[in-house]
């Protein structure tokens, strides 16, 4: 009788997976078809170019560009017309620490992490590109190669609803030493996560040198200013560790804001100086603005 109602149990999680799945795919279908697909395309170059057709010269084109084969063919002068070599990659990075499990609002950073990735991934898809995931923590939890279609995008979006992480801890470099030693060839890799870690700038740097490499730096509300209450309890969840605030005190909350204000500014100015694109997304905010100016931003940029 146990063993019946675990498998009644195990199929409606299942069921309720695939209808959560469902929600998400719709969703984020129409997000990238109406909001992101042209900027996605855009935004990205393609890993070269590819000979495509001849057409006859004109004046003022490149002489290095002339067809001479066609050309004596045809007993006229014609040049190479090129297109660009669209297909690329897309590899997701997602934090599965305890950290991204936090959220003070109706979402979790892990939740907004799931949403981007899911619009992400759809917009790749449209642009008939191949995407792939991998999951962290201070190891890594799981990873998909990248490959295209719609089946594909299913199971990366299963593998992150369904994932419980082995860890609760973080390390970053674990996962960007990983894809430097995986993916040799250039791909567009979106970090997702909170940052709660250290010693991750080298690692970034490497891994920008021969990847488009942008990271998503995933905050919430009390990562930068505590509400003015009384005694709060605060557990930092991957390690345990526990303190209580005097949230009573307009001067402590004031203190707490510039410090969390500074921290934020500084980690700005070190990504413009090791020139790593990034966009800040916060948990009781939209991400369709933040996402649609860095869109436009990598267009003026390419």
């Amino acid at each position: 009788m146990r063993e019946a109602r675990t498998v009644e149990k195990s199929e409606e999680y299942l069921k309720e997976l695939q209808n959560v799945i469902r929600r998400v795919e719709i969703r984020s279908k129409r997000m990238a078809s109406e909001l992101f697909s042209g900027e996605y395309h855009s935004s990205f170059k393609g890993k070269g170019i590819e000979f495509s057709n001849v057409r006859e010269y004109q004046y003022g084109d490149d002489v290095r560009s002339i067809e001479w084969n066609t050309s004596a063919r045809k007993h006229d002068l014609y040049v190479k017309l090129f297109t660009e070599e669209r297909e690329r990659s897309l590899l997701l990075v997602v934090d599965a620490s305890a950290s991204m499990l936090f959220g003070s609002r109706e979402r979790s950073k892990k939740d907004l992490a799931l949403e981007v990735s899911a619009v992400l991934a759809f917009s790749a898809l449209q642009n008939n590109d191949k995407v792939g995931l991998l999951v962290f923590t201070d190891r890594i939890e799981t990873y998909i190669p990248p490959r295209k279609g719609r089946h594909h995008i299913l199971v990366i979006l299963e593998e992150l609803f369904r994932l419980k992480p082995q860890s609760r801890t973080t390390n970053i470099n674990a996962a960007l030493s990983f894809i430097r030693y995986t993916r040799k060839r250039q791909e567009i890799i979106f970090l997702l996560t909170d940052l709660v870690d250290s010693d991750y700038e080298k690692g970034m740097k490497l891994l920008n040198t021969r990847h488009d490499f942008i990271l998503v730096h995933i905050s919430d509300p009390l990562d930068k200013a505590l509400p003015l209450s009384s005694l709060l309890d605060l557990e930092d969840p991957e390690t345990g560790l526990q303190l209580t605030v005097d949230a009573y005190s307009h001067r402590d909350i004031e203190r707490y804001r510039k410090e969390q204000s500074k921290q934020h500014e500084e980690l700005r100015q070190r990504l413009r100086r090791m020139r790593i694109d990034s966009v800040f997304l916060d948990t009781d905010r939209s991400f369709i603005g933040e996402l649609n100016s860095f869109f436009r931003y990598r267009e003026r940029k390419v």
